[in-house]
Parts: C-alpha cells; sequence; structure tokens
C-alpha cells in the first residue's frame, strides 16, 4: 500500500565561523562594477581576471559614509583596474595585492609607516591564505587567529615523479591522443579505488600530469564553480573535502555528523545534495557560502539520487522502496512504491522511469496517480539513465551500448555503439556541458564523449591509470 508521508524533519544549518569572510555588499558591487569577470571567492579572497590576489582587511568599525568611493591607493592616484597595491575605501575596508619578492616568496607591500586602517584591520579567519604569505613585521596584527601555511605544509598536490603509487610506475607508454574541440580548455580528474589521489590528466593525455592527495579513497568527486572547486566525499570520513583547484590546497572542510556518499548538483539554485544512507539523511550545501545549509531526514538507505522538476527522488535499498522528496511541496515525502533490482531511475514529462539491471526492463510509473503505464525490455544490464529533452539515455554495461528512446512513445530512435570492449559504468554529464556526458569503461581503462543532442558518439580516449570516475571541467589557471 502507497502512503503519503511528511517529511520527517528539515533543520537549518547556521553558519560556523568566528568570523566568515562576507564581503560588504556595496564593496562586492564596487569591485564587480570596476573589475568585470573578477572572482570573489566564498572565503573572501578576490581574483582578478589577471590572476592578481587581493586580501580583504576589515576595519574594526566601519565609517558611516553616504557613497562608496577610493579614498586612498598605493601608488598613490590609480583606479582598482590598475591594480594597485593597496586600496583604502572611504569606509576605511581595504584591499591589499597579493606580490612577490626578488625571492620568489609571496608578500604583500612593506611599508615604513603603513597607514592605520591597514595596521588596525582584520584578515578574514576562514580564508584560505596563499601558501608562504609572508606579512610584514609591523602589520602581523591584521593575522589575528589565521592560520599562514608557512612551509607548503598544506599544499596536497602530488608530482608524478613523488607518487609511490603502483599503478604509475607499472603504467604503459604514454602518448598523445587528438583532442576534439569539447575538451579544449577543460581539465580531467580521475578517481579510481585503487587510490586516495585524485588523478589530474591534460585532455588527449593517457597518463596524468600530477595528483591531488585526499585523506581517504573517494567515493564522489563533483566540480562546481565553473571548475574552480572540487567536492569529494570519501570512505570512512564525516566531512565534505572541498579543494581549491587553483591553490591545490584544501580549502575548507565541512563537519557533518554521518559519512556521506553521493553528491548531486543543482546548478539553477546553486546548491548541492549529499546522501548519506547510513543515517538516512540528505546533506544541503549552498555552494555560494561553501556551507551546510540544511539536513533533510529521510526515509530508509538512500541510493541511486537524482532531481528533476523540483523534485528529489531516490531508492530505499533495504527495502526495494522508491520515494520522491518534493522541494516546492514542503518537503512532502513519497512513497512510490516498490520494485526490486532498481539500477538507475529517470524523470520526464511527469513520469518515473524505472530500470531494473537483473531483467533488463525499464518500467514507465505515472507521477499523479502512482499507476504503471508500460514496462518494456532494454539494453543488457541497465546501469544508468540521463534525459535529454524527450528522450532517454540507457546505459547498457554488458555489451557497452547506449539506447535512446523517446519519453512519449517509449520506442527505440537509436543505439551508440561504444565498442570499448569492457564493462561501461557511470553515464554523467559533463560538468562544464550539459549537452555531453561521459562513459567510463572500468574494465579497459576508456572514456567516451557522447552528444546528447542528437545521440553520437564523439570520441573515446585511453588512460594508462585504473578509471573509477572520470569528470571534466574547466581548466583553472594555477597559482604556482
Amino acid at each position: 500500500m502507497r502512503k503519503l508521508l511528511l517529511l520527517i524533519g528539515i533543520m537549518v544549518i547556521a553558519a560556523a565561523s568566528s568570523f566568515a569572510a562576507k564581503i560588504p555588499e556595496d564593496i562586492k558591487g564596487y569591485i564587480e562594477q570596476s573589475v568585470p569577470n573578477v572572482d570573489i571567492r566564498f572565503d573572501g579572497v578576490i581574483i582578478f581576471p589577471s590572476n592578481t590576489l587581493y586580501l580583504p582587511l576589515f576595519p574594526s568599525l566601519f565609517t558611516d559614509i553616504k557613497d562608496l568611493s577610493i579614498k586612498q591607493t598605493y601608488p598613490a592616484g590609480m583606479s582598482l583596474i590598475q591594480e594597485p597595491d593597496i586600496i583604502i575605501f572611504n569606509n576605511d575596508f581595504v584591499l591589499m595585492k597579493v606580490l612577490t619578492d626578488g625571492e620568489g616568496h609571496r608578500t604583500v607591500l612593506h611599508q615604513t609607516e603603513p597607514p592605520v586602517e591597514v595596521r588596525t584591520a582584520l584578515l578574514p579567519q576562514d580564508m584560505l591564505v596563499p601558501s608562504g604569505l609572508i606579512i610584514p613585521e609591523n602589520i602581523k596584527g591584521i593575522i589575528g587567529n589565521l592560520k599562514i601555511d608557512t612551509k607548503n605544509e598544506d599544499l596536497i598536490k602530488v608530482e608524478k615523479d613523488d607518487s609511490f603509487e603502483d599503478f604509475l610506475k607499472q603504467e604503459k607508454t604514454s602518448y598523445r591522443q587528438r583532442i576534439i574541440s569539447e575538451l579544449a580548455n577543460k581539465t580531467i580528474y580521475v578517481t579510481t579505488n585503487y587510490s586516495k589521489n585524485i588523478q589530474v590528466v591534460e585532455p588527449g593525455n593517457t597518463a596524468p600530469s600530477y595528483s591531488l592527495a585526499q585523506k581517504s579513497i573517494p567515493i564522489d568527486t563533483k566540480a562546481v564553480n565553473d571548475g574552480k572547486f572540487l567536492l569529494v566525499t570519501s570512505y570512512d570520513r564525516p566531512f565534505i573535502d572541498i579543494v581549491s583547484v587553483a591553490d591545490s590546497r584544501f580549502i575548507k572542510q565541512i563537519a557533518l555528523t554521518s559519512n556521506p556518499e553521493q553528491i548531486l548538483l543543482d546548478k539553477k539554485n546553486n546548491k548541492a545534495y549529499i546522501t548519506s544512507p547510513s543515517a538516512s539523511t540528505i546533506y544541503v550545501i549552498d555552494l555560494k557560502t561553501m556551507s551546510l545549509c540544511q539536513k533533510i531526514k529521510i526515509n530508509g538507505y538512500c541510493e541511486h539520487i537524482i532531481l528533476s522538476d523540483g523534485k528529489l527522488f531516490y531508492v530505499d535499498k533495504l527495502h526495494n522502496e522508491i520515494w520522491s522528496i518534493e522541494l516546492n511541496n514542503d518537503y512532502r515525502l513519497r512513497d512510490i512504491g516498490k520494485f526490486p533490482n532498481v539500477s538507475a531511475l529517470a524523470y520526464a514529462n511527469n513520469k518515473l522511469f524505472i530500470s531494473s539491471r537483473t531483467k533488463s526492463r525499464i518500467a514507465v510509473i505515472d507521477y499523479d496517480t502512482l499507476g504503471l503505464l508500460d514496462e518494456f525490455t532494454t539494453v543488457n544490464k541497465p546501469t544508468a539513465m540521463l534525459v535529454q529533452g524527450n528522450n532517454l539515455y540507457v546505459l547498457g554495461s554488458q555489451n557497452n551500448e547506449i539506447q535512446k528512446i523517446d519519453t512519449v512513445s517509449y520506442k527505440i530512435v537509436g543505439n551508440i555503439k561504444l565498442g570499448t570492449g569492457g564493462f561501461s559504468s557511470g553515464l554523467t554529464r559533463m560538468a562544464c556541458n550539459d549537452n555531453l556526458a561521459i562513459v567510463t569503461d572500468l574494465k579497459n581503462n576508456y572514456y567516451s564523449i557522447i552528444d546528447l543532442t542528437d545521440g553520437s558518439l564523439i570520441k573515446t580516449y585511453e588512460l594508462n591509470i585504473p578509471i573509477k570516475n572520470v569528470i571534466i571541467a574547466e581548466k583553472v589557471r594555477l597559482f604556482e
């Protein structure tokens, strides 16, 4: 018997920081208007398009002003776009440019008599300070309790030659493969079941350039905020680790009350839903502030979570039961019914598509009535599904193929032969292009790029390392 249940509970989480780095809105607007395409990072660091870094300094007390303007710069008379070393606003808020001294060390402007607005200000206490930053003795009060890594101890970048991973030592001869236009200015991140590290690969290469060391073997990894950060969940860790790609460092760790697993992105609302099956919980992360904003208690052991049309759908693995959470309807929890051996879910046109891996069939459920609309045979061992427009793409792992099905008529309208000869898994959208999907071959270490607009195979690439997940994101300029 199907039931309509209310959500057990929602907990709104307050930001936990003694001094959170929220740039005042008037300052933020002034900077964004003066410097097009500037990046104001969630921890307060300001990155100009030239890759110049500015550190914000908060005054102990803001001066009341009518209209915001620049009061003073060093050197004098410069505008923001000209990148002066120090900018002091008329409300006493300060920006300090990160410089490089003659020996390659990062520092800020050394002044015999620093202005009082600098000497009495404070850096955000949750900011990721550039590694090795040297603060002059006469303004060290701006540090407060902020940790500054002076010996690159926080750096998680592992050069290939410094790695002790056996599969890198045993890899085949590397070679270069033709790069398609869809991979131009992209970076590829590869996780494996044999390593704690995330391998970083240049498009077309078979071997990684370097890796990013993690605390444990990653379960799931997603690129967010135009590829600037990686969200990582790992085995036996009650944390969400946030990696700053440009810094090659952990920029933040979000502590949870249970171990997280699958990461689901909501690009429209700039959120991430993180499942914790063991605690029957879904954590919600605000990707603007990189903080925990909600904790949703659910029924059962959550897996195969998807988001569509303002609803979350998931499978309770322990009871073979499918549930929906109506996010725009007071988080109503709805019991869709019991379905054995569910391998994937998809939603389109008010219909839920449910695949069975063992039966190689798909059931179609009317969401309003919960009645069975149809059931049909599909590819052998369906393990993943994606919806694009009125088309449903179903990955068949056994024969390495993708079936294209019309979501209205349920007729097969196309078939993509991957030809990798192994075991295909993980049909996922590309982080930086919703019209493209990535398919991984876990056995033979291939990844294929699929065009979802016309249902075609663009190209398949080989890697000389074991594959679990492949994430393709925008290329980010590194802070060297």
